[in-house]
């Protein structure tokens, strides 16, 4: 027999799942270590938070092996307001309709405890050698699908933050439209206290993961026509925000 059974969330829990309430479907004798479970399973990018969130059932603390019924109020939240070793780090996740200043981009993600950002940016590439000689590319023409091109440009963000906890702020960029010859396409930056701090490799994985997952588009615009580029990766369970 199963239930559905309601869980609020609070805080920085509400913020990182998008939302107050999550409806969860679970089995008779289900404990809450069962539903923080479930919950990271759902939102995966609840791991860290809900590692020290605090639960509740029926408006009373409780602890580990606590049997949860249908009916149950159930909730989790942070520890109380009152003093935090919490870090909001600076975060952008971001479809650019117009040129991306770099300068203007990394500033954001660096907060005084920055002491080094790794930075990724692709452009837009005039010649291309390839077995048959060099071919033009006069510009490129990028399309998104735009909500779900930010959501999973999010998840790349939170996929880093999982990977690299000691990374600070990060910005994913991508621009989309016409973009001349020389133009940057694309932003990956990543910073940290010092530069063995996991940026250099959380950038790398960034740009790795944002050409898998997120789905955008490139033309390349040659002086004889023009073709749409398309990979060959198939997403995978693990990519979907409920894995």
């Amino acid at each position: 027999m199963t239930f559905t059974l309601k869980v609020k969330l609070f805080a920085t829990l509400k913020d990182l799942a998008g939302s107050s309430e999550l409806t969860l479907q679970l089995a008779e004798d289900t404990t809450i270590e069962t539903v923080r479970e479930r919950l990271i399973h759902q939102i995966p990018a609840l791991k860290t938070a809900l590692a020290s969130a605090i639960p509740a059932v029926n408006h009373e603390y409780v602890f580990e092996g606590h049997p949860v019924q249908a009916g149950d109020e159930i909730a989790f939240f942070p520890p109380v307001s009152g003093g935090s070793d919490i870090i909001n780090w600076p975060e952008i996740a971001l479809l650019a309709e117009h040129p991306i200043d770099l300068n203007e981009l990394t500033a954001k993600v660096v907060t005084p405890a920055t002491g080094a950002i790794a930075l990724f940016s692709g452009y837009v590439r005039g010649e291309t050698k390839t077995q048959h000689g060099v071919e033009a590319t006069t510009r490129l023409e990028y399309e998104a699908y735009a909500p779900m091109a930010v959501a999973k440009m999010q998840q790349v963000i939170a996929e880093i933050r999982q990977q690299w906890p000691l990374v600070q702020g990060i910005a994913v960029v991508q621009r989309i439209g016409h973009l001349e010859v020389g133009q940057p396409t694309v932003l990956i930056a990543c910073g940290a206290g010092h530069r063995d701090q996991g940026c250099f490799e959380a950038a790398r994985y960034g740009i790795d993961r944002l050409k898998e997952i997120v789905p955008i588009w490139k033309k390349e615009i040659h002086p004889d026509g023009a073709a749409w580029v398309e990979g060959k990766y198939q997403p995978k369970p693990q990519d979907t925000l409920k894995n």
